[in-house]
């Protein structure tokens, strides 16, 4: 970074963790949080008896500690046990129009909602609403459309297992597959293309695998920011002398070195674990290239040992009984020139085959990867290419070796699991009549990017969200918020309010649920929900904190409100369920065999892992795993323009998806903003940019013919490959257009959009 010195950017220098750590977590609890409240809620997180934390999906260790929380978890719990309250009063102070001028932060910041509320139009405002009204309202305008797949049913990742199965029996049994959910802008290259390689769309390790790997790929992830409690693990990997190997374009603190709040030898000595060794900066969009020369290095490196009297460096034996169309994928790399993999990828071909070797001479590797690998234009192929190099060395289904989608929010994998999905199965079609006696469509709904298209065009007239910021979190808003704007009908469940909220159709509901952290109540006494982390344990949470409002009501009972008011005749017995939450999962158990003895199991401390087929090198219908081809190197299109950048959005340190719980990014060096964009050095120098200097942001995306354009924003000089620039998201999601999105799987290309850059002329003369 040059000497210039610019308000709120400056270099960091110590290590993730910390004792930045632990004054960021006492900032938060002192912010949010009445005395006394944050040690009973933090003391909770993750504990076999407490609640599970509502930030990320990373699983607990069979054996927890006192304090099984990281920083920005911390944060998490600390925002939703807040203190504060956005009551009737708040709202009939502000209207909607006035809100909407606030920041993310603000509107969040208010605190817990307290009423469910309904929208004014005439004073527009939201007022007190009483639950059986609301209900009523919402059923009457679900009823009154001329068909249900003119509904759409959003589900955010916070959801638990048991919200999330009545909500989709509840839109099923209304008669549409309409079910747009976070899954979609993120993993669901995963959903779609794992399965395809090996007969599952989620990861195959657990926890304890990484206790016995001798080799860890980290692709596309920043677990320092997005899942912290991961870095515990890296550290303890690292510290078996076990090599880390990070594959990312910016350098993440969190990749490089650990100090651990848990240990107090290394606070106390301010020293750090190392955690990558080698740490590869791929240009945005060359992971493909990347893969690509490491397999055809492989390829060749194991015809060579084999013309040698060698065994080779495939496994053979595993390729030959477990797989099927490596011919084809060798006949892909031979046609693939070195030239192009280089240029592509950003690296060396020394860099590329170093990779490659570490990765031959490992007997047990586990390759874990984020949203830097899913969110292209060939995020699934980016998913089924990582499959490949791992099935060539026979890396699946055995301890110590596996692939290791990172999920984000605490149960995006296990709404899934209990249908949360658009495309049903006939299998599905089938249970849920012999348990409750009704059928459904088995025609797709539509997904996220899909739901949006059909509100824009008029094609879908409700939008219901358990959950979520659904605008904000779409790419395109200025396709997205409008569309939203002309709705007849939005339903939004929540805890806080957000900038969804203030987008009003004819009429619209804030709905204020439970939180995580807070006690259950029903008929039968006090409940638990479950839910699914990212490798496939599903574990109990109970909260245990009293209610921010004596008028929140539960998801599930939320949700079976709804129903009773929009299915008269409904066959489901709403109440009853509610009343007892073992009967969901009773219910469950019967849909989705896979939670066989669910309550029994549930109730184990740690609970229990789901079958994963490919763990047990079970792949599932096809029989074998499958090589899979993707033809040439691009993960997205080539940017039409020599003087273009690509792109990347990620997320600062103060934030968790949407939510921004502060504006410092500490590891990045940037404190009390969010207006930046980080730029090569070389680039910049270029464009006759200086590090502080305004800039401008065009994107240039084939095909789309409006013109993005983002001004106001400041240049920071950052270490990160030649043509490649990163901002924050959501901010940056107005470059994309809803279009810009991977077909197999319909995820967003929020990671890869070429861009013009220009700085814009001020009065110091540093812009050109």
């Amino acid at each position: 970074m040059t000497e210039r010195k610019i308000p709120g950017i400056d270099e960091y220098d110590g290590a993730a963790g910390g004792w930045g750590a632990l004054a960021a977590v006492a900032r938060a609890v002192q912010g949010q949080m009445a005395v006394g409240r944050e040690t009973s809620a933090l003391r909770r997180v993750n504990q076999p008896t407490g609640f599970d934390c509502p930030g990320c999906a990373w699983p607990d260790p069979k054996h927890t500690s006192s304090f099984e929380f990281c920083e920005n978890g911390a944060k998490a719990v600390s925002w939703e046990a807040t203190g504060k309250r956005a009551t009737p009063d708040f709202f009939a102070r502000h209207t909607l129009a006035e809100l909407w001028d606030w920041s993310d932060h603000a509107l969040e910041d208010e605190g817990r909602l307290t009423h469910p509320m309904a929208y004014d139009a005439e004073s527009d405002r939201y007022v007190p609403i009483g639950w059986d009204e609301a209900f009523a309202r919402i059923g009457e305008a679900l009823r009154a459309l001329p068909h249900p797949d003119m509904a759409e049913f959003y589900t955010s990742g916070r959801t638990s297992n048991e919200a999330a199965f009545l909500y989709q029996l509840m839109v099923r049994e209304y008669g549409t597959n309409n079910f747009p959910d976070c899954s979609n802008m993120c993993h669901e290259a995963t959903s779609v293309g794992l399965p395809e390689s090996i007969g599952v769309g989620k990861g195959t390790v657990t926890l304890d695998d990484f206790a016995h790997c001798d080799l860890l790929f980290s692709f596309g992830h920043n677990p320092g920011t997005n899942h912290p409690r991961m870095l515990s693990t890296l550290r303890e990997v690292s510290r078996r002398g076990v090599p880390i190997v990070a594959v990312n374009p910016l350098r993440e603190r969190g990749l490089e070195r650990f100090t651990s709040p848990q240990h107090p030898a290394e606070m106390l000595t301010n020293t750090a674990t190392p955690i990558a060794q080698t740490y590869y900066q791929v240009k945005i969009g060359g992971d493909l290239a990347l893969l690509k020369g490491m397999m055809k290095w492989l390829l060749q490196a194991d015809a060579d040992d084999l013309a040698a009297g060698g065994a080779g460096v495939l496994d053979h034996a595993f390729i030959a009984e477990h797989t099927e169309g490596l011919e084809a994928l060798r006949e892909d790399l031979a046609r693939t020139s070195w030239d192009e993999i280089v240029a592509r990828s950003g690296l060396s071909r020394d860099d590329i085959a170093e990779a490659a070797g570490r990765y031959a001479k490992a007997e047990r590797v586990i390759l874990c990867y984020g949203m830097g690998m899913t969110q292209h234009r060939r995020g699934t192929q980016n998913v089924q290419q990582m499959a490949n190099l791992m099935l060539l060395r026979g890396n699946i289904g055995k301890p110590g070796a596996g692939i290791a989608p990172i999920r984000g929010h605490s149960n995006v994998q296990g709404d899934r699991t209990v249908g949360i999905t658009e495309k049903p199965t006939q299998a599905l079609v089938d249970a849920i009549r012999r348990r409750y006696g009704f059928e459904f469509p088995l025609t797709h709904g539509h997904d996220a990017v899909e739901a949006v298209r059909a509100i824009r065009d008029g094609r879908s007239r409700a939008l219901v969200c358990m959950g979520g910021n659904l605008a904000v979190a779409m790419p395109d808003p200025d396709t997205t918020i409008p569309a939203m704007r002309n709705l007849d009908l939005a339903v939004h469940i929540a805890t806080k309010l957000n900038r969804s909220h203030l987008i009003p159709a004819r009429q619209a509901f804030l709905l204020p649920c439970l939180g995580r952290t807070e006690r259950d109540v029903q008929a039968s006494g006090l409940q638990s929900v479950t839910v699914e982390d990212s490798m496939s344990m599903v574990h109990a949470s109970q909260g245990g904190l009293t209610p921010a409002s004596e008028h929140l009501r539960s998801e599930p009972a939320i949700v079976a409100g709804i129903a009773k008011a929009t299915l008269p005749q409904t066959k489901v017995d709403w109440d009853g369920l509610v009343g007892d939450y073992d009967r969901i999962r009773d219910d469950i158990e019967a849909v989705f065999p896979i939670f066989t003895d669910f309550n029994r199991r549930v109730r184990e401390p740690g609970g229990f892992r789901l079958y994963i087929g490919a763990s047990q090198r079970d792949w599932g219908p096809a029989g074998k795993a499958r090589f899979l081809v993707a033809p040439g190197l691009g993960e997205d299109p080539d940017p039409a323009g020599a003087d273009l950048l690509t792109l990347t959005t990620v997320r600062s340190h103060d934030q968790y998806n949407t939510t921004i719980y502060g504006f410092d990014d500490r590891y990045r060096g940037i404190r009390g903003r969010r207006d930046v964009v980080f730029l090569n050095r070389d680039d910049m120098r270029e464009r006759g940019v200086a590090h502080g200097d305004p800039i401008e942001v065009v994107s240039h995306i084939a095909g789309d013919d409006a013109t993005r354009t983002l001004s106001g924003f400041i240049a920071v000089e950052y270490d990160l490959p030649r043509g490649s620039a990163a901002m924050y998201y959501p901010e940056g999601n107005r470059l994309v257009p809803l279009d810009s999105h991977d077909p197999q799987s319909g995820t967003p290309a929020y990671k890869s959009i070429p861009v013009r850059v220009r700085g814009l002329r001020i009065a110091d003369g540093h812009a050109g």
